[in-house]
């Protein structure tokens, strides 16, 4: 069964994935380091992890495999799942791949360092509805690859 993974805590975007996902009929693993409300539905399985560091990533990374969709917009666990041959999607709806992610990786690094030194004040800017629908599109567009990949 196709399976997709969520970085649950603070994605924005869960509401869109339980409908897609239904409509596909893909398992859905919504993985937190606290409870928060999810459909009573059994393709959708919350995963309730401790509150060690990167404790849902660790989790997310031993399990997702090639054929799955992993959404999130933590950097590091997104090149972690692409290692495992996973489609990865971030809540804005920019699909991660083995060319991008080091591109993402040295931003990311480069952002922290600004931050730090005080150059950057601000963080990302909030969604809005362009990113919804290029979430949407990206996600059916990772499923649809991920099911040729693994019918």
């Amino acid at each position: 069964m196709h399976e997709i993974y969520i970085d649950a805590d603070g994605c924005p975007v869960k509401d869109e994935i339980y409908r897609v996902a239904h409509r596909h009929g893909w398992k859905v693993y919504v993985v937190s380091n606290s409870r928060m409300s999810v459909p009573m539905d059994e393709q959708i399985q919350q995963v309730v992890v401790g509150g060690r560091f990167d404790e849902a990533d660790d989790w997310i990374a031993e399990r997702i495999g090639r054929g799955d969709v992993a959404v999130t917009a933590d950097i590091p666990l997104a090149g972690r799942c692409l290692e495992k041959g996973a489609r990865v999607l971030s809540t804005k709806g920019h699909l991660f791949t083995e060319d991008s992610i080091g591109d993402a990786l040295a931003t990311r690094e480069l952002m922290s360092q600004l931050r730090q030194a005080g150059v950057v004040t601000g963080g990302p800017a909030s969604m809005v509805k362009q990113d919804r629908s290029r979430f949407l599109a990206g996600l059916e567009e990772a499923i649809r690859a991920a099911t040729r990949e693994r019918p």
